[in-house]
């Protein structure tokens, strides 16, 4: 028998890599041959599971986070030079403590720092990871740190005219949200990093005002574009300022591991995330595997720290929804590493 495990991170809890060594182990134990593909949609745990489809490797750096302290962040680098830019390393949410959140102040700043340490090191081809992140600054201090770092005194066109003007940047991200308005970035998303009613409006105001003046400058306008209003808006920034193309975080990852390929000979696909519902079959990663599976005749399996519209999700295809939780255990409790460890271990004691 053999099981290709190809599982999200369970947010706030265990990392791809680590729900699925944990549940390679079980397998392996009774005989059953396993390959784990690490997978991300582009949000949490993005900047490893693209750093290992592309058999790269992390590279260690000094930027500012969103309140513009010194952190340690990382990037990866593939062995064709293509960098990993996972954005939450300079803004993540989990950055800062609950009491600390402020959108209003947070900025993108060590996003530009981060791209700027993987320009100097010869890196021009990009893949960024849009997700988690604790700003919604519409990427106006990305561009502030890239002008600051290669055209200082001057402006983002003279930017552009330095080797950041050679980069290309290709965008992962499930986010189909416009930059502004009513499902905009700060209406949809704010409110979660600390932002308040009226907070959530100057922010959408801002965003509006730097979109309008953006658009005059450059003659179009993005914000409308599908993905702009991601991490905070960030997406727009990219798309904006320096040409990037938006991709189905899923899609771009499944691509680059040739998984069509590697799921041939297998007996089952276990693709899962931290919780599912109906809004699993929205384009998020375990849909997109599904369709893989379905397209190579292999079943694809659905786990997940919790589990809703069970039936819906059976009734798309899944060969079985099963949540690792016991039915009655607390969520504070279940999220717990070595609870959520126990719980993955009789999960797959279950499969066999």
């Amino acid at each position: 028998m053999k099981y290709i495990l190809a599982i999200d991170s369970f947010k706030g809890c265990l990392s791809s890599v680590e729900v699925e060594t944990a549940l390679a182990e079980a397998l392996c134990r009774e005989g059953i041959e396993t390959v784990c593909l690490p997978m991300s949609d582009g949000g949490d745990g993005m900047l490893h599971a693209f750093t290992a489809a592309l058999g790269g490797t992390l590279e260690p750096v000094y930027i500012h986070d969103q309140m513009m302290r010194r952190v340690d962040a990382q990037y990866g680098i593939a062995p064709d030079g293509t960098a990993i830019i996972e954005v939450a390393q300079a803004c993540g949410l989990n950055l800062v403590k609950e009491d600390e959140r402020n959108p209003m102040r947070a900025t993108t700043y060590g996003v530009g720092e981060l791209l700027s340490r993987a320009i100097k090191r010869g890196c021009r081809s990009f893949i960024i990871g849009l997700g988690g992140t604790g700003t919604s600054d519409a990427g106006i201090g990305m561009i502030r740190a890239l002008v600051d770092i290669f055209a200082r005194g001057k402006n983002f066109d003279e930017a552009m005219k330095t080797e950041l003007g050679e980069c290309r940047f290709t965008l992962a991200s499930d986010v189909t949200n416009h930059l502004c308005g009513e499902n905009g970035a700060a209406y949809v998303y704010a409110p979660q990093k600390g932002a308040t009613p009226e907070m959530v409006e100057q922010l959408d105001r801002r965003a509006r005002l730097f979109a309008e003046k953006s658009a005059l400058h450059f003659g179009f306008d993005k914000s409308n574009e599908p993905g702009a209003g991601a991490a905070g808006g960030l997406g727009y920034a990219f798309m904006q300022y320096l040409g990037a193309e938006m991709k189905s975080g899923a899609d771009l990852l499944l691509d680059l591991t040739d998984f069509n390929e590697k799921i041939k000979d297998a007996d089952l696909i276990i693709t899962g995330e931290g919780s599912a519902d109906r809004q699993t079959l929205m384009g998020k990663l375990p849909e997109r595997v599904l369709k893989s599976g379905k397209e190579s005749g292999v079943p694809v399996g659905l786990v997940a720290g919790v589990v809703e519209d069970k039936e819906v999700l059976l009734s798309a295809g899944f060969s079985f929804v099963k949540s690792i939780t016991p039915e009655g255990m607390p969520l504070e409790e279940a999220i717990k590493k070595e609870v959520a460890f126990s719980n993955l271990r009789h999960f797959a004691a279950s499969l066999i």
